[in-house]
């Protein structure tokens, strides 16, 4: 099987370098021309702009950003643009935009912004870091476990980590050293100045959310409305508090294996409390962990729709857990898979099940869209370029294996997400590594979704403590941000990035949909 993980959102010395507050880009004005694309989707606009590779030497090279563009419905009372980020890192902007934006948002924000989408440098269809030719050519980097668990295996992992590094240090060119997240929110900065505001209107998600703090922090001045939903603790995915980044990989120090746990036991108690709404009810935490051990003990085979045989063994059931517990609006499915794994199905009728929550890397063979999709590289790229880790492979075993026995089922895979980092061949010295303490001169919205399996609740409330001009708003809800699941927390969004008014302080909002209770 793919290390599916490794593509999800469901990651030397340190080099600091600030902006000045004056504008970076060179005079007239940077310009984006746009044009009519995507039809199949709606009256989308499409552009590219020219930013510098290297903001230290603004007349060096240059590289080409992707843009996509919803246009404002009600012009005569349009506001700005409003520019979004998905997350991963490395997943296509211009992709969410053109999927998201027709229904991520209130009528009004939609009548009274442009919604903006954007390709990170480095990544899709921007100038991107590309280490192979076709992803036929990714073959040795994936290994039939979604993280090792014996010598054996994590030898495995290492060789597979060691192909991508020559790949990417044979192959990547000069944007390998340039795509940290404080180049990406300069380069918004660029963005903003071509899209004519004078402030940024900005909605990040998961790792969208450190994209978000980073530019509240270079540009303090220049924020507008800045939402930041799925947060990541900023300082864990930087340098890590005290000296636990000589031991500890970024990956692990997020704690997100905590909240993957925390979510998933809520998995199990709605499952019990829902009685015969739950397929997998009840006692369905204890028999979840004699599922997890039988499959330690004896993987069971699969035949997925498209032929392909897969030994559904401890660690993909794992992965295909974690996935699960990103979206609760799916978890009477998943019951009925964990139900049909307990009674050993038999192999295709098990695999087209499974299947259902199996990452599924997309090429849509359309023009316009990229046939190469960076994922495999683009997440490294800027990862391992914003993070101080363990300088040895060896910091990863003994750090899953502790998080896995203080936390629960997901440390190991939590933590091997990012050992791609131990030997990593690109550094960019541009990166910001904080404080991440600046008053915004407009305030910052944070959500934070309660049971978050990948950005914990304590992120959220670690970067509202942060940033003096911030509000927290909670949704008491189960899984990855808050997009879609709550009716409450999409009209205060709304109401902010119109007004720029926050909630009142301590505003929880409820999820929409409680798993195994509503259809």
């Amino acid at each position: 099987m793919k290390r599916f993980l490794r593509a999800i959102a469901l990651l030397t010395s340190i080099g600091i370098w600030l902006l000045s507050g004056t504008s970076v880009a060179a005079s007239p004005p940077p310009r984006i021309s746009w044009n009519s694309c995507y039809p199949q989707f709606g009256p989308f606009e499409c552009g590219m702009l020219q930013v510098p590779l290297d903001y230290r030497q603004p007349n060096g090279g240059v590289i080409q950003l992707a843009l996509v563009r919803l246009p404002a419905t009600d012009t005569q009372h349009r506001i700005g643009s409003l520019l979004l980020n998905p997350g991963g890192p490395g997943a296509p902007g211009v992709d969410f935009a053109l999927f998201a934006a027709p229904f991520l948002f209130s009528s009004e924000v939609r009548a009274r912004f442009d919604i903006v989408g954007f390709d990170p440098r480095g990544t899709n269809r921007s100038t991107a870091l590309r280490c192979f030719g076709t992803p036929k050519q990714w073959g040795p980097y994936f290994t039939p476990f979604a993280f090792p668990t014996t010598p054996q295996e994590e030898q495995q992992w290492i060789a597979a980590d060691r192909y991508l590094d020559r790949s990417c240090a044979q192959r990547g060119g000069a944007i390998g050293s340039h795509m940290a997240t404080a180049d990406v929110a300069r380069d918004m900065d660029v963005i903003r100045q071509a899209v004519g505001d004078s402030r940024l209107t900005y909605a990040g998600y998961s790792y969208g959310t450190f994209l978000g703090v980073t530019y509240a922090n270079l540009f303090p001045d220049r924020v507008r409305a800045v939402i930041v939903d799925g947060v990541l603790d900023p300082i864990a995915w930087t340098t890590g508090r005290g000296k636990e980044a000589a031991t500890l990989p970024f990956s692990t120090r997020l704690h997100s294996d905590i909240g993957a746990q925390a979510t998933l036991n809520e998995f199990f108690r709605l499952c019990d409390a829902g009685g015969s709404a739950c397929a997998f009810a009840p006692n369905s935490s204890s028999r979840f962990a004699a599922l997890a051990n039988k499959l330690k003990q004896h993987p069971i085979p699969l035949v997925l729709p498209d032929g392909t045989t897969l030994d559904l063994n401890y660690s993909v059931f794992i992965a295909i857990t974690l996935g699960a517990m990103y979206s609760s609006l799916g978890w009477e499915s998943f019951a009925q898979v964990l139900a049909l794994i307990e009674s050993q199905a038999d192999p295709t009728t098990l695999g087209k099940a499974v299947d259902e929550f199996l990452f599924q890397m997309a090429y849509i063979n359309k023009r316009g869209f990229p046939h190469y999709q960076n994922l495999v590289e683009g997440f490294p790229g800027v990862a391992c370029s914003d993070s101080v880790n363990p300088p040895s492979y060896s910091a990863w075993g003994p750090a899953g294996a502790a998080a896995d026995a203080a936390y629960g089922y997901f440390g190991r895979i939590w933590t091997w997400v990012s050992s791609i980092c131990a030997e990593w061949p690109f550094t960019d010295t541009a990166r910001y590594m904080g404080p991440f303490t600046a008053r915004t001169a407009n305030p910052v919205l944070v959500i934070g979704t309660t049971f978050d399996p990948a950005t914990r609740y304590e992120g959220a409330q670690i970067v509202a403590g942060l940033l003096p001009n911030s509000r927290l708003l909670t949704l008491h809800g189960w899984g990855h941000t808050s997009l879609l699941r709550s009716e409450c927390v999409d009209q205060l969004a709304s109401v902010y990035l119109l007004t720029r008014a926050v909630p009142t302080a301590g505003t929880v909002c409820e999820q929409d949909h409680v798993p195994f209770t509503t259809p």
